[in-house]
């Protein structure tokens, strides 16, 4: 007699304070988008003009008069609410495109190195240990040090230095998918390796791919930060968080708290609604739930 698996129930209560929460940050991240999308026309200011007669003004709940700076001034004039919705488009451009290119180029060595194995699999598998080892930082230290900052520059960074956990994952599924019996009556009948793979085996591998995706964005974002706070990010002309967090430490210990408060405050609430989306997004495609 077949053994019957009784998974664990989630508690309905929890359930429905969950979808709750997914719900809330999904409408937190549209919005996001939404502003980050429409920043080059709804900033109240330039975000890059220098402005040092107006520098290191306060937010506007702590002054009397009327705002013109509503979450103040950095320590060059900039205003900083323009400076942050710039920066949420250019760490949400940074991370999409990223995520974008390192699932293209893993969703495509996986598959190719779960179906034919051999050697080409050895190889593959091989370059994403390898991979593996190399710091992000230590690499992108190089990559400046070479080729100089830019936005398409680290772009290309963080894409071609991610995309072993999706090659993994998709060469995980193609080895247990080419096995089954609908591959092997596709091979009977003189389907082609190519036809095999992007038609049969590719639809079965793009829940976990979408689940990485939504669980790697936020670490890209957060590597981005690092990187812009460390001076190996964008250029410093362009707007980014780590880059504002990062001038806001110059002075945290001179009572404008509000440099480094506001910026760290848009990336983290970013981060935490798409993790949560990731969450529910796992837990929706778990056929134990």
């Amino acid at each position: 007699m077949q053994k019957v698996i009784d998974y664990p129930k989630r508690n309905s209560l929890s359930i429905t304070k969950f979808k709750m929460d997914a719900r809330f940050s999904l409408f937190f991240f549209f919005i996001i988008l939404i502003l980050a999308f429409l920043s080059p026309w709804i900033s109240p200011h330039d975000p890059v003009t220098h402005k040092l007669t107006q520098n290191l003004k306060a937010p506007y709940f702590m002054n009397d008069y009327l705002p013109t700076h509503y979450l103040g001034t950095d320590g060059l004039g900039r205003d900083l609410l323009s400076f942050i919705l710039h920066g949420l488009r250019i760490s949400l451009m940074v991370g999409i495109v990223s995520i974008a290119i390192s699932t293209i180029l893993g969703i495509t060595l996986g598959l190719f190195s779960g179906y034919l194995g051999g050697r080409f699999d050895s190889f593959v598998m091989r370059l994403a240990d390898f991979q593996l080892t190399l710091p992000t930082v230590l690499v992108a230290l190089a990559v400046i040090a070479v080729f100089g900052s830019g936005i398409w520059k680290l772009i290309l960074l963080i894409g071609f230095t991610h995309w072993t956990v999706y090659a993994r994952i998709v060469r995980g599924s193609v080895l247990v998918a080419r096995e089954k019996e609908f591959i092997e009556s596709a091979r009977s009948i003189g389907q082609k390796s190519y036809r095999i793979i992007f038609v049969h085996i590719l639809p079965s591998v793009i829940n976990p791919v979408l689940i990485i995706s939504a669980v790697e964005l936020p670490r890209v974002m957060l590597l981005e930060s690092t990187l812009s706070f460390l001076g190996l990010g964008v250029p410093p002309t362009v707007p980014s968080l780590g880059g504002a967090i990062a001038h806001g430490y110059e002075f945290l210990l001179s009572g404008y708290w509000w440099l480094t408060l506001f910026p760290g405050f848009a990336l983290m609430s970013v981060v935490i609604s798409i993790n949560i989306i990731g969450d529910w997004l796992r837990d929706y495609t778990d056929p134990r739930n």
